[in-house]
């Protein structure tokens, strides 16, 4: 993802830990809320949601200059309202302590794991799904029994200041506060029992430096290359409109978008045609407020600046959108696809987060698990084909953060399996059984007997620990 940029501090250092010391003195107060508390603030979240989403709509939208309703209310606001009526489901059973067996050299005794929230959670979250990426964490934290402050994207103005209003109708914010405006360099600083990021590799390094200084665990969500792969025996057509839909989604400015693509070398002219058929039924032109706009001029600049330095190194470019292909005006850029590229390019440099799609040619399998290997693992991996034996092969010889078979991006809309990266793409996860276990401690509890055989063990040692130990080491269980 990209990096977030400068923010006005309407917030200042003193507001942030005023807050951060009232949750603290919240939590220190009731450490362990109840099933009841939680499901409540479950029911609230999900008011806020449902009620108002032609407003949450709208504030992106503003943000982004233009982004489409439809895609704000599937990807965003369905998932986030989905995501919390899961967790409400499932948060009974999550918060059961678990039954753990027992050695039977303990016999009498039992063991237990508890899951208790740990205390203040952070979460810094980006602007390209700036609803999503707060309210799926927050759902894992609100589940677990923990308390949240949230720091916003500057470019996410609109939603920040929005959702900062009505979080603060249905919580005290000694519960949940959205902070407009704060810095980071007051925010990540502050006292918390977890931080959860979201962003760049380079800005994840930086929170993770300075959360370790108080020893702070952290959840990095930091996106990277997500690599695609079509195999000979899976149809172009179907291949190609799937793809198009997961990297021009946003216009390329999600973190599992497909990032580059492996086709085989004899059907790369068939995707192309059959990618530019798809783009035609989903865009009449690139004004269609269907398809979303650059973030901001920055952005903007920096991938018209990608495309030029993929042409002047060789590269060929196609524009996948018939007529006008980039819009100043609009802060739009036409779905396009890049051919003949090498490393020596920006566009196989760094994640792209934008509507580029490099396309990279191949003969056999084991030259395109090599590229991948060599290089940082990956968010996303996506592969296109019927082939078991061929799925599994690129499964267990390349590693990645997730996996779509024939499909891509829709494995982080699925709220019981964990989502989160590897490596450069990041650490730790969130949505479902595992995002409350992420944010809360998993406390093991060992209860002695009544009348336990320890104490044979204890000093002096002789002849009876002896025979016991003799015993202990060859008794199989």
């Amino acid at each position: 993802m990209m990096r977030e940029g400068t923010v006005n501090n309407s917030i200042n250092e003193s507001e942030a830990a005023r807050i951060c010391k009232l949750q603290r003195a919240a939590y220190k107060k009731n450490p362990y809320p109840s099933y009841e508390e939680r499901k409540e603030s479950l029911l609230k979240l999900e008011k806020i949601m449902v009620d108002n989403q032609a407003a949450i709509a709208e504030a992106i939208s503003k943000d982004y200059g233009n982004r489409s309703r439809q895609e704000t209310e599937l990807i965003e606001l369905f998932l986030s309202i989905d995501g919390i009526r899961y967790a409400r489901k499932k948060l009974k059973k999550w918060m059961k302590p678990q039954k753990r067996s027992v050695s039977v050299w303990f016999a009498g005794a039992s063991n237990r794991v508890l899951a208790q929230p740990k205390g203040i959670v952070g979460v810094i979250a980006p602007w390209n799904y700036p609803l999503f990426l707060v309210m799926s964490p927050l759902t894992s934290i609100i589940a677990s029994g923990n308390r949240s402050m949230i720091k916003m994207a500057a470019n996410s103005k609109h939603l920040a200041e929005l959702l900062s209003g009505l979080f603060a109708k249905e919580f005290k914010e000694d519960m949940i506060a959205i902070l407009p405006g704060v810095k980071a360099s007051d925010f990540t600083p502050l006292p918390f029992d977890h931080i959860v990021f979201t962003g760049s590799p380079e800005t994840g390094k930086v929170i993770m430096k300075t959360a370790a200084d108080k020893l702070i665990p952290v959840t990095l969500e930091l996106g990277g290359k997500s690599p695609t792969i079509i195999a000979e025996d899976f149809d172009m057509k179907t291949a190609a409109d799937r793809v198009m839909q997961g990297k021009f989604l946003n216009a390329g400015q999600t973190c599992v978008a497909p990032d580059y693509i492996y086709v085989p070398e004899a059907k790369v002219d068939e995707f192309i045609a059959e990618a530019k058929k798809s783009i035609a039924r989903r865009y009449s032109d690139i004004s269609t407020k269907d398809y979303t706009s650059i973030i901001d001029q920055k952005s903007f600049e920096r991938l018209n600046a990608t495309i030029d330095d993929a042409k002047e190194k060789g590269a060929s470019v196609t524009s996948l959108m018939e007529g006008v292909s980039v819009d100043a005006d609009l802060r739009k850029i036409a779905p396009h696809v890049v051919t003949g590229v090498n490393d020596d390019m920006i566009v196989m440099q760094h994640e792209v987060f934008g509507p580029i799609l490099p396309i990279k040619p191949y003969k056999d399998i084991s030259e395109v698990l090599e590229f991948i290997n060599d290089n940082e693992r990956p968010l996303a991996l996506y592969i296109f084909s019927n082939d078991t034996k061929l799925q599994d092969n690129i499964i267990m010889n390349t590693l990645s953060g997730g996996v779509c078979i024939n499909e891509t991006v829709l494995h982080a809309g699925q709220h019981d399996m964990p989502f989160g990266g590897i490596g450069n793409s990041g650490m730790g996860h969130y949505h479902g059984k595992e995002g409350f276990n992420e944010f809360s401690k998993l406390r093991p509890i060992f209860k002695q007997f009544k009348f336990p055989a320890l104490p044979l063990l204890y000093p002096p040692y002789g002849k009876i620990f002896n025979t016991i130990y003799q015993l202990m080491i060859k008794v199989k269980f």
